[in-house]
């Protein structure tokens, strides 16, 4: 077996860390933006679980799939518009399977047929669990420049589920499951190869290549690893069990957390092209609570779960709850719109978001205010000559 280091050039990322505790062990470019492909479903099973626990989803509830979700593309369980699948089912078809058109079932039944509203809650409580880099234009990872993420934000994000759902914990070690007849192998080779793995998610899409977040249990100690953008699926498997190997290894003997930096290129734009461009996509500045890792982890980990408002209209930002909301112009790039944000925030002191319209526009808006609240955010939108208009 060929030794991690001479993989190094075929992967982008790596993370090794104890989910326990959340001390990271070994990293490696584990910042750096890359795509996350169907890892993105781990966030959007992170908020059906919350459904479950909160009572607006039941396992046994049926879900109607509507013809943009029998319209995505594969891989997926090719479901009929109209047709219905069960929650518990759709949940396993997501963990199993990684079924697009299933994902999206479960984004436009969570919040209200709009799969764009749901990623945008999607990256809300991302920022609420401290994960600094991520940003998710959809439900299933399907290739989007602005979709990014990084190898640390998904170890949190892995572990927030670990610690805040854990009676759902075992979806992710389902190694085949058969519905309508059909058996569907789980994508994860280390359920079965590696001794002790109990989860987690695969990915891949032509930009990502392949990725794997995987989870073992051995001895009373529980180990994640990640890596983003192998070459192939040997590679992913490989070099996944060698980083868990390390992982029990290190903390069996006491070693000292590792962190390296490698060079590889940007992420590519277009698979096609040799050219390398930067995604549009940028971070926001986080706040000391959350840049670091350790920091971020006692947030995605601890007991009272993001407060967040998913019966709203779209994200929350900040109001006392009434039905009225500013918006302060569309722009026709998401750089555009956050600069925005970041003005409305500096002058008028208001916490906006940006939504995409589904036209290519992104619109920045603020929800949840009373009639009286949002015409005083009017007159001082006004006053710092910011166009703004109230809607209900």
């Amino acid at each position: 077996m060929m030794s991690a280091t001479a993989y190094g050039a075929q992967y982008r990322a790596v993370l090794v860390a104890d989910m326990d505790t959340g001390r990271v062990l070994y990293q490696e470019n584990a910042n750096q933006l890359n795509y996350p492909a169907s890892l993105t479903k781990i966030m959007t099973l992170y908020l059906t679980f919350d459904a479950l626990e909160h009572g607006r989803l039941n396992l046994d509830d049926y879900l109607i799939v509507s013809q943009s979700a029998a319209n995505a593309e594969p891989v997926k369980l090719g479901l009929p518009a109209g047709s219905k699948i069960r929650v518990e089912d759709a949940i396993k078809a997501v963990a199993v399977y990684s079924a697009n058109d299933v994902a999206r079932v479960l984004a436009e039944n969570l919040k209200g047929g709009q799969e764009e509203s749901f990623a945008t809650l999607m990256t809300r409580v991302a920022r609420e669990i401290g994960l600094s880099n991520t940003n998710f234009e959809n439900s299933s990872g399907l290739p989007n420049d602005d979709h990014m993420s990084t190898a640390r934000d998904i170890a949190l994000l892995s572990m927030a589920v670990y610690k805040h759902f854990p009676k759902y914990w075992h979806y992710f070690g389902i190694k085949s499951w058969t519905y309508n007849g059909k058996t569907y192998t789980n994508g994860n080779r280390l359920l079965s190869s590696f001794n002790g793995c109990d989860g987690m998610k695969t990915g891949y899409t032509k930009k990502s290549k392949y990725s794997l977040v995987a989870t073992a249990h051995r001895d009373n100690r529980h180990v994640m690893s990640v890596i983003l953008g192998a070459e192939n699926k040997d590679v992913r498997a490989n070099v996944a069990a060698q980083m868990l190997t390390k992982g029990f290894a290190m903390l069996n003997s006491g070693a000292q957390p590792v962190e390296k930096t490698t060079y590889v290129p940007p992420v590519q734009s277009a698979p096609a092209q040799p050219v390398y461009a930067q995604p549009t996509y940028q971070a926001p500045v986080q706040s000391a609570q959350t840049t670091t890792f350790a920091n971020a982890y006692n947030s995605a980990t601890a007991n009272a779960m993001p407060q967040y408002q998913p019966s709203a209209p779209t994200v929350t930002t900040g109001g006392n709850g009434g039905g009225a909301g500013v918006q302060f112009g569309a722009f026709s790039s998401r750089d555009a719109a956050n600069r925005h944000v970041q003005n409305i925030k500096n002058k008028i002191g208001v916490n906006a978001v940006v939504e995409p319209t589904g036209t290519g526009m992104f619109r920045v808006r603020a929800y949840g205010f009373s009639e009286s609240r949002a015409r005083e955010i009017k007159s001082a939108a006004d006053a710092n000559n910011i166009d703004s208009y109230i809607f209900h």
